[in-house]
This record gives structure tokens, sequence and C-alpha cells, in this order.
């Protein structure tokens, strides 16, 4: 697999970037989608993105994107996808969709992803001029879920045996798409976390009846009717019905994810699960809990997985993590004196815990790298220290201490 390049920031030469460094961009970050937010409940704009001549269309097969290799996405048109989408989907209101809702029908589902209004992303390859929506400029991104179910798998996998045709095929043999180029890479991991939610979110989490998928798919409703079965009735009852709380929104999990300096700031703590690869370690993580601040986080999970006691923890980076939903949030963090002593008897989560010096860790980082699934690279000795790649957000965090980012000095 190719090792892709990071998202690369604009030039800043802000005070902030004087005394802090410039801003870390992790892999999956560093979309260049103008998301606009804001015009999902605009239909007239989505109607008018949706059958723009440079709308732009991603196609998700059970999670995994269609790709022309395994750096870059395929995007298609919209003639491409009508058979499944219809040519305007986006014609009723929230209202007339609940009111229309029937349970025995599946409907396509089709994610907004934004605008590139700074011709950074491949096209359609229809060569059509940018759409316009009053002050808005760029071509318009959608996903569509292709995935073959329910009443729309002929028309899915009609598609399919169409795009074979011409050659593109779906990731298969890279599920996580872990080689995209990093734009492309931003826009796969928002379409499949889009998509995942709403794949797992079928049913009100109240009431337990199927949901509706509103605001081009970054909302959820409980209709009150049902036209199952030929006619219009009236669903069950729900408590939600009638209130703000009648919605779903696509959730976030946030996470914490730390590289740990000893009290002298010449050793990296890292630890390693039973199911990873011979001599693979990468950086601790965990869940962050209801009412536990980042740095609080950080410490009880550093403490449970390993027994070492952290002081001062810094933030410095994050990584959306699309598998499914989580916000990998990156800290450095220092052992306090006294509190390096390793055990694992807390959480039996981790095979093993380390300090590894600085200088090991730094040469796994040039020579050691590799996904989960990888093979060690050209260069690797048998035995020594193996990391995640640059993708990860771990492997930036370890980057980081190595280079002398946020070690204080000796407590």
């Amino acid at each position: 697999m190719p090792t892709p390049d990071l998202p690369v920031l604009e030039p800043d030469s802000s005070m902030l970037s004087m005394k802090f460094g410039r801003e870390v961009a992790n892999y999956f970050s560093g979309s260049p989608l103008n998301r606009l937010s804001f015009l999902r409940t605009d239909r007239g704009f989505l109607r008018a993105a949706f059958s723009h001549p440079s709308a732009a269309f991603l196609l998700m097969n059970g999670l995994t994107p269609l790709v022309k290799n395994e750096s870059h996405l395929a995007f298609v048109s919209k003639s491409d996808v009508e058979s499944l989408t219809g040519s305007d989907p986006f014609e009723k209101s929230e209202e007339q969709m609940e009111k229309d809702f029937d349970s025995s029908v599946t409907q396509p589902l089709i994610l907004f992803l934004g605008v590139d209004d700074q011709n950074k992303l491949p096209s359609n390859g229809t060569g059509a001029e940018p759409f316009k929506y009053k002050e808005y400029y760029g071509n318009p991104y959608f996903a569509v879920d292709v995935t073959p179910k329910g009443t729309l798998a002929d028309a899915a996998n009609g598609i399919i045996e169409k795009l074979k045709g011409k050659g593109l095929t779906f990731g298969e043999n890279s599920p996580r798409s872990m080689g995209l180029a990093a734009p492309e890479a931003a826009m796969y991991g928002q379409a499949r976390a889009l998509l995942d939610w709403n794949v797992r979110n079928p049913f009100c989490a109240q009431c337990g009846q199927r949901t509706l998928s509103v605001n081009a798919g970054t909302k959820r409703i409980c209709p009150s009717t049902d036209r199952a079965g030929g006619e219009l009735h009236e669903r069950g009852p729900c408590e939600t019905r009638g209130r703000v709380s009648n919605i779903t929104f696509p959730r976030t999990d946030p996470t914490v994810i730390m590289a740990v300096a000893s009290v002298d700031g010449s050793k990296v703590l890292l630890g390693r699960q039973r199911r990873w690869p011979k001599d693979w370690y990468s950086t601790l993580a965990g869940f962050l809990e209801p009412g536990e601040s980042i740095e609080e986080a950080v410490r009880r999970e550093v403490w449970e997985e390993s027994g070492v006691r952290v002081g001062r923890v810094v933030v410095h980076s994050s990584q959306p993590w699309p598998f499914p939903a989580s916000l990998m949030i990156g800290a450095v963090a220092q052992a306090l004196p006294g509190g390096e002593g390793i055990h694992l008897e807390h959480d039996p989560e981790l095979e093993s815990a380390k300090w590894f010096p600085l200088e090991e860790v730094k040469e796994a980082l040039a020579k050691g790298t590799s996904g989960l699934g990888e093979n060690a690279p050209e260069g690797y000795k048998e035995g020594a220290l193996r990391l995640p790649p640059q993708t990860a957000i771990a492997n930036q965090l370890m980057k980081a201490v190595v280079e002398g980012w946020g070690v204080v000095s000796k407590i």
C-alpha cells in the first residue's frame, strides 16, 4: 500500500503559531470541502446542487468507497446514480417526507458532503462549469449508499455492474482505505462516519420504531404515521414526538490517546494488545467518560492500563477516526516522580507495557512503521520495535516526544 502524505495546512504566521508552533493536522482531517452545514435544510440549495452537471458522487458499498486505485477515489455523475436515487430526491420537505413515510420501502441514503470551492478535488469528469447558489460557489459532492438491500437491491446491483464494466471497483482489499491521498481520505472519512451512523440507527431509541433519514443524511426522525400496507395509519406512541428531542443526530465518541514521557524525558511509555503482531507497540488510549476532562481521562486511562501515574497533560492535536465514530484527542503527558512503575493488574486490556528509550522509538519511527495488517517495511530488523504508520495519530504523538515537543524539564 502506498504511504500517503498528511494534510497540508496553509502557511500561518499568527502569534499563536509563533508561540506554540504550527498546528498539527492528522490523517482523515484537512477536508477540502466547505460543508455548508447550515444549508442542509435548504431544499432549494440541495435540489439545485444535486441536479447541477458539476455534482460529483462518491459511491459506498458496505462502507467501502468506489476507487480508481489505492490512492484515489472515483467520482461519478448524476446519470450514474439516478436509477437508485431518482432524479429529484430532495423535492419533498421534511414534513412531506414524514407524511409519506412507508417503513416497508427502502429509502435511498444520499449524503451531502459539501462543495469544493478551492478546486482541490477531482471532478466527475463532465467538464461542467462549477455550481453557484447565492454567494456559494464550487462543485457539489454527495455520497450515495449503493449497498444492495431491501427494495433498492436491484437498482444498486445494476449500478455496481455498470461500474465494473467501466473498470471501477470498490476498495475491498483495503476496507479502511488508509492509502488514500489525504484530502480524499478526509472526504471518505466524513462519508463513512455518516453512512455508518445511519445504518446503525434504523430504529428510534425511545420507542423502537423505524426512523427516517432527513437533512441530507445528518438527522433522523421518528415519524408519527406510516403508509406500510397501502394505507396511512398512526404509529405507536413515542414520548419524543412533538418535542425538540424528536430528532437524532450523528454521534461522535471522544477518545484520548497519549504519548507519555518519563520523568526525565528520556523514555516513552508504550503498550501492546494480544492481537497485535509481534514487537508491535503503540501509545495508550481510551474513551472519555461522562463528567471527565481530557486531562483527567488521560491520567485515569494511563493509570488503569499501565499503573503509571501522570502529572502534566498537554493537548497536541486531534484526529477524526471514522471506525465508526471516534474523535481521537491526542495528548502528550509526563509521569510523576515515583510514578513510573508499571503493573497491569487494574485493567487486563494490555498484554505488555514498557518504557522505551527515545533513540529506540526514533529508530522505529524511521524503519519500523506499518499498519496492523501489513508486513514490516523494507529495512526493518527482526525483533526491533514496530510502530503504527504516520496516518495514525499515535505516530505523530511519538514523533512529538522524540522531537522534544511538550516534554517539560525534569519535575
